[in-house]
């Protein structure tokens, strides 16, 4: 066990403490580490890898590495999750990988599996990874061993950027133009898009804590995040459905595949389903089965998932297809196979879901708040001996507080709550009341000694915010939060503490992967583009403006634009709303959209004859002048 090194005012990161350590032994006395039917399930079916596992984008730079997490192959060492270290050595294994007789599965190449299913004629891709590149690496090594077939459908399970994002990599426009059929489930386009513009930035900020990608791999970095290792950097992009499932129950044959769908929306995803495929006896479970506890609160932030609605859907699932399966899998993790274990690992995923909502019910109607009930609940022993419930994703912790949010919101019913400090006033007035900087900083290191990183975390937060320059502070603080990563058993929890160790450290590391990508953008509707460009309206600066512009369209009805009382307002055609134009310009809906994402200049556009502006010109100038940007790399861990 290694000696506590204390805190210090190092840069660099430290070695565990001995309380830490000792926790992380504890988990190998806890757990069953000799069960390897996992392991056996993962490396089942392995055919090979690719031969140069660095996937490089255009500029030569490499956006995936799963070479990288060899060292995963040591023994665990002190500062990492025995638990979390098993779960990452499953999810790092690479290669492509035969899940059943004409259906593949290549993992490892990336934070999700491209599953491909053979007819007739060629292979049905479904979910094609985050990246071009990934999926362009993934789709040649099965060509590679499975012969040269042409893609003849692409299926999107679900509406996450890891189940669409490479489709480039894949198929072209062309293909799709020639007949190849885009699949997924209804209202996909909408969530897909709206999940990546409306709150992205802020989001991808976010994501770039919970998946740890600025980490250094490794024992006191990053090993990991449960649902798989970490997020490519690749070129995401999307091609539209051309084909939507809109009911349970639809069936669907393509080039000699026959698909049964199960839609499950609310489950995992606003838009999701579950595909059987009778002929082969097997289940894709999209996301909505995998290999831990997943988040009902998905810490980058997203719409609160109802753990009811989810139960409902995996007891449904079992109903229809159970007795007919031989084999299920996911696109994330790896495949479980016999109708018995399937039923086991289906019914204990759903009696998961479903006792997390019950029981934070049952306790928030006796009055617990959110953390009080995510201190007190335990989990059923049977769940808790099954390796596939654990929290390497998401967390019984943040669940359930999540659950109480889904029917009660952020307020916990004590009006001392109810209008508190925001942080940085909060802070100073914490620390002058604790006897300022000095005396917090003395009784958190005797804190760190004795091994409460929790409280370290929490009260030396505050000096932080009080006063940022304190480097004493930062460096403490980044010692309490690296300790809590090394302990952490989910793989999103170390990444951020990590993440927010490094920054304290070293400064920010901005957002690695960046969600509105040009081809998410140019899958906006006209509708959707105008509500994503009234988000960015500064609206103190525009109480006072009043302007309308109106933009006028070949075939189609005209677009106003109202920008009163700070609030920027669109209509199509007329209706009582609508007002004189200050200005109308004219043009195509394609340079409309190019004008309005950044990627036309409207003066070079009526130069070359391609639009014409009648009335004040400068009213359409003034509104952009109201636009603001958002921050790739606002502060997380500071103020």
């Amino acid at each position: 066990m290694a000696e506590s090194t204390g805190s210090t005012g190092s840069t660099e990161s430290k070695a565990a403490e001995p309380s830490i350590a000792a926790g992380n032994a504890a988990v190998r006395a806890r757990f069953p580490f000799e069960d390897r039917q996992d392991f056996e399930d993962a490396d089942r079916g392995f055919v090979a890898t690719a031969g140069d596992t660095v996937v490089r984008g255009g500029d030569g730079g490499g956006v995936w590495e799963p070479d990288a997490y060899g060292f995963l192959d040591e023994d665990c060492p002190e500062t990492a999750n025995p638990s979390l270290w098993r779960q990452s050595r499953l999810a790092a294994r690479h290669g492509l990988y035969e899940v059943t007789e004409g259906v593949y599965q290549v993992r490892g190449f990336d934070l999700s599996n491209m599953t491909l299913v053979e007819g007739d004629r060629g292979v049905l891709v479904i979910d094609p990874l985050i990246s071009a590149e990934t999926a362009a690496v993934a789709l040649a090594l099965y060509r590679r061993h499975r012969g040269d077939r042409p893609v003849t459908a692409v299926l999107y399970t679900h509406s996450h950027i890891d189940h669409f994002g490479g489709v480039r990599g894949v198929i072209s426009e062309e293909d799709v133009a020639g007949g190849v059929p885009v699949i997924a489930p209804e209202r996909f386009l909408e969530h897909a898009v709206s999940e990546n513009v409306y709150a992205g930035p802020a989001m991808a900020r976010r994501a770039a804590y919970m998946y740890g990608a600025a980490l250094p791999k490794g024992k006191r970095g990053q090993v990991g995040a449960g649902l798989g290792q970490t997020t490519s950097t690749g070129s995401a992009g999307l091609i539209p459905p051309t084909l939507d499932v809109t009911r349970t129950g639809q069936s669907e044959t393509v080039d000699g595949i026959r698909m049964v769908f199960h839609l499950t929306p609310g489950t995992e995803a606003p838009a999701e389903l579950n595909v059987h495929l009778p002929d082969r006896a097997a289940l894709c479970m999209a996301e909505n089965a995998t290999h831990n506890l997943h988040n009902l609160l998905t810490l980058r932030g997203a719409q609160v998932r109802n753990p009811h609605v989810w139960a409902h859907y995996l007891t449904e699932a079992v109903a229809l297809f159970a007795d007919s399966v031989d084999v299920v899998f996911a696109s994330h993790h790896w495949p479980v196979r016999g109708r018995e274990r399937v039923l086991a690992f289906l019914t204990e995923q759903r009696d998961l879901y479903a006792y997390l909502h019950d029981q934070t019910l049952r306790m928030l109607n006796q009055g617990l708040t959110p953390l009080e009930i995510a201190e007190t609940i335990e989990m059923p022993p049977a769940l808790e001996r099954a390796w596939h419930t654990h929290g390497y994703y998401g967390s019984v912790s943040h669940n359930v507080k999540a659950v109480y949010q889904h029917y009660l919101g952020w307020f916990d019913g004590n009006p001392a709550h109810l209008w508190e400090h925001p942080p940085v006033e909060a802070a100073k007035r914490y620390v002058d009341f604790m006897g300022g900087p000095e005396h917090v900083l003395r009784r958190a290191r005797d804190s760190f000694a004795a091994g409460d990183f929790r409280w370290v975390a929490q009260v030396v937060n505050h000096v932080v915010f009080a006063d940022p320059g304190n480097t004493e502070a930062r460096h403490l603080q980044a010692d309490a939060l690296e300790q809590l990563g090394y302990g952490s058993e989910n793989g999103t929890w170390r990444n951020f503490y990590l993440t927010g160790a490094l920054e304290l450290r070293k400064g920010p590391v901005g957002t690695p992967t960046a969600t509105g990508s040009p081809d998410l953008l140019a899958a906006l509707t006209l509708d959707q583009l105008l509500d994503a460009l009234a988000i960015r309206v500064d609206g103190p600066r525009c109480w006072d403006a009043d302007l309308a512009v109106r933009f006028s369209r070949p075939g189609a009805d005209p677009v106003d634009l109202r920008l009163r009382n700070g609030v920027l307002v669109h209509t199509t055609g007329a209706t009582p709303e609508a007002a004189e134009p200050d200005a109308e310009i004219s043009l195509s809906e394609s340079d409309l959209r190019a004008v309005l994402l950044g990627a036309a200049d409207l003066a070079d556009l009526v130069a070359r004859g391609r639009a014409r502006i009648a009335g004040d010109a400068g009213r359409f100038t003034e509104l952009l002048g109201y636009l603001t940007d958002p921050d790739p790399g606002f502060a997380v861990v500071t103020p």
